[in-house]
Protein backbone atom coordinates (compact mmCIF):
# COMPACT_ATOMS: atom_id res chain seq x y z
CA UNK A 1 0.00 0.00 0.00
CA UNK A 2 1.04 3.51 -0.28
CA UNK A 3 1.32 5.93 1.96
CA UNK A 4 -1.57 8.38 -0.26
CA UNK A 5 -3.46 5.63 0.74
CA UNK A 6 -2.70 5.06 4.34
CA UNK A 7 -3.38 8.55 4.97
CA UNK A 8 -6.66 8.21 3.32
CA UNK A 9 -7.70 5.51 5.39
CA UNK A 10 -6.92 7.23 8.75
CA UNK A 11 -8.92 10.15 7.99
CA UNK A 12 -11.84 8.42 7.20
CA UNK A 13 -11.58 5.87 10.14
CA UNK A 14 -10.41 9.12 12.51
CA UNK A 15 -12.89 12.20 11.03
CA UNK A 16 -16.17 10.79 12.45
CA UNK A 17 -14.24 10.24 15.98
CA UNK A 18 -12.81 13.82 15.86
CA UNK A 19 -15.89 15.49 14.60
CA UNK A 20 -18.53 13.91 17.12
CA UNK A 21 -15.76 14.62 20.28
CA UNK A 22 -16.05 18.50 19.88
CA UNK A 23 -20.00 18.44 21.20
CA UNK A 24 -18.87 15.81 24.40
CA UNK A 25 -15.84 17.93 25.22
CA UNK A 26 -18.15 20.71 25.32
CA UNK A 27 -20.83 19.22 27.23
CA UNK A 28 -18.46 18.03 29.60
CA UNK A 29 -17.06 21.82 30.47
CA UNK A 30 -20.54 22.28 31.09
CA UNK A 31 -21.23 19.38 33.42
CA UNK A 32 -18.32 20.57 35.47
CA UNK A 33 -19.88 24.31 35.92
CA UNK A 34 -22.74 23.37 36.80
CA UNK A 35 -21.59 20.30 39.67
CA UNK A 36 -19.87 23.03 41.25
CA UNK A 37 -22.90 25.43 41.36
CA UNK A 38 -25.08 22.65 42.98
CA UNK A 39 -22.22 21.61 44.99
CA UNK A 40 -21.77 25.11 46.35
CA UNK A 41 -25.62 25.03 47.19
CA UNK A 42 -25.48 21.76 48.77
CA UNK A 43 -22.22 23.00 51.34
CA UNK A 44 -24.74 26.00 52.20
CA UNK A 45 -27.62 24.14 53.33
CA UNK A 46 -25.65 21.22 54.83
CA UNK A 47 -23.98 24.49 56.90
CA UNK A 48 -27.24 25.98 57.39
CA UNK A 49 -28.56 22.92 58.69
CA UNK A 50 -25.88 22.22 60.93
CA UNK A 51 -26.58 25.58 62.33
CA UNK A 52 -30.02 24.72 63.11
CA UNK A 53 -29.38 21.16 64.54
CA UNK A 54 -26.72 22.66 67.04
CA UNK A 55 -28.98 25.52 68.14
CA UNK A 56 -32.06 23.56 69.07
CA UNK A 57 -29.09 20.63 70.45
CA UNK A 58 -30.08 19.79 74.17
CA UNK A 59 -27.24 17.49 75.22
CA UNK A 60 -25.64 16.87 78.67
CA UNK A 61 -22.41 17.92 79.28
CA UNK A 62 -20.98 14.55 80.18
CA UNK A 63 -21.73 13.84 76.52
CA UNK A 64 -24.65 11.68 76.96
CA UNK A 65 -27.72 11.58 74.77
CA UNK A 66 -29.87 14.65 75.14
CA UNK A 67 -33.40 14.82 75.78
CA UNK A 68 -36.03 13.99 72.86
CA UNK A 69 -37.55 17.54 72.12
CA UNK A 70 -41.70 17.05 72.12
CA UNK A 71 -43.74 17.05 68.93
CA UNK A 72 -45.63 20.22 69.55
CA UNK A 73 -48.27 19.57 67.08
CA UNK A 74 -50.41 16.60 66.40
CA UNK A 75 -49.13 15.31 62.33
CA UNK A 76 -50.94 16.60 59.32
CA UNK A 77 -52.87 13.94 57.29
CA UNK A 78 -51.99 14.22 53.90
CA UNK A 79 -55.02 11.89 52.10
CA UNK A 80 -58.09 10.68 53.48
CA UNK A 81 -58.12 6.47 54.36
CA UNK A 82 -61.15 5.17 53.13
CA UNK A 83 -62.10 1.62 54.73
CA UNK A 84 -62.43 -1.69 51.61
CA UNK A 85 -65.25 -3.05 52.34
CA UNK A 86 -64.52 -6.59 53.54
CA UNK A 87 -61.08 -5.54 54.17
CA UNK A 88 -61.65 -5.76 58.15
CA UNK A 89 -59.58 -7.69 60.84
CA UNK A 90 -61.28 -10.34 62.01
CA UNK A 91 -60.37 -10.82 65.53
CA UNK A 92 -60.24 -14.46 67.10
Amino acid sequence: MSTTSDLVTAAVLMAPGAILSIPIVLSQRGARTDSAAVMQVLAESAAERAARTAATDIAPPDGGEGIPTPASETPIRLAAVLPFPGAARRAA
